[in-house]
């Protein structure tokens, strides 16, 4: 099992060393579409979609940059990286927390 997980970590800490690769694709990244980019890719906009539209989102990390460094690569390199370091804490702290509920029941 140790094995297993070591492996695991590894993997994790490759894919966060790669996400600044998405810099280097164009356009805008999978399922980060707006409302216009849905329209144009189904026709339409869903109902659900368009109710959520209207609420006014603030980005701790607009566009990935952190605030000072905008433009640069390297201040979109690190907010990348940021990103994905807290998105991977967020999920383990999930996947750990329903883990601890179901071992309770």
């Amino acid at each position: 099992m140790m094995r297993y997980r070591k492996k695991v970590w590894i993997l994790v800490a490759i894919l966060i060393g790669l996400t600044p690769l998405g810099l280097l694709a164009s356009g805008t990244a999978w399922g980060e579409w707006g409302t216009d980019e849905i329209k144009g890719l189904l026709g339409y906009i869903p109902q659900g979609l368009a109710r959520l539209a209207g609420i006014n989102h603030t980005p701790v990390l607009p566009d990935y940059s952190l605030p000072g460094l905008n433009g640069t690569f390297a201040g979109q390199a690190i907010g990348y990286y940021i990103s994905a370091i807290v998105g991977v804490v967020v999920i383990i702290l999930l996947v750990l927390g329903v883990g601890r509920l179901i071992v309770r029941k």
